[in-house]
């Protein structure tokens, strides 16, 4: 596997290095030793989440104050806009964002360190995209960032999207509890 650090520090992609012959093909999609090796990181499975959405809608940004969560996130099936926001108010990417097209062709992963708020949005017909948690999911530490906050300025493929009601009025980046 091919792992790569992002504009915004200790994110990072992972490009799958794929064996295929005419039976097939196969491929490792996750291999903590590799990804630590890389990386520095550490990266220890706590939760496995699969999310399905049909086309435009967004999911995010969320993010947990307590249980404070890395991602290690893919499609399985269809095409995202995944984009993440930097949080860590010591970082030098502090409220910096970047986005990727994760899809089950490129089959790319984005390891999202901890600290940082993470959404998608849908850009096929369908979707089914899955993540890998450092730590448990924690409702009651959960919290929204608005995913078209101009503080942020991030840039969507579409105006428009489809969003729950909590995602919509998410808070702005200066209302926002964030990270040391």
């Amino acid at each position: 596997m091919n792992i790569t650090e992002t504009t915004l520090r200790d994110a990072f992609t992972i490009d799958p290095v794929i064996h295929g012959d005419e039976r097939g093909n196969f491929y490792e999609g996750f291999n903590c030793k590799r990804i630590l090796d890389a990386t520095g990181y550490e990266f220890n499975v706590a939760q496995t989440n699969h999310s399905r959405s049909t086309k435009h809608i967004l999911r995010g940004l969320h993010y947990q104050i307590e249980n404070i969560q890395a991602k290690l996130v893919w499609a399985t099936a269809g095409e995202i806009h995944d984009v993440i926001v930097d949080l860590r108010r010591s970082s030098p990417n502090f409220g910096q964002w970047q986005g990727f097209t994760l899809s089950a062709d490129n089959r790319q992963r984005l390891l999202v360190p901890e600290g940082f708020a993470h959404g998608f949005l849908v850009l096929s017909e369908t979707a089914e995209i899955t993540y890998l948690t450092s730590d448990i999911y924690n409702p009651a530490a959960e919290r929204l960032l608005r995913w078209n906050c101009p503080e942020i300025g991030i840039e969507w493929p579409i105006e428009a999207p489809t969003l729950n009601d909590r995602d919509a009025s998410a808070p702005r980046f200066g209302d926002c509890e964030t990270y040391p």
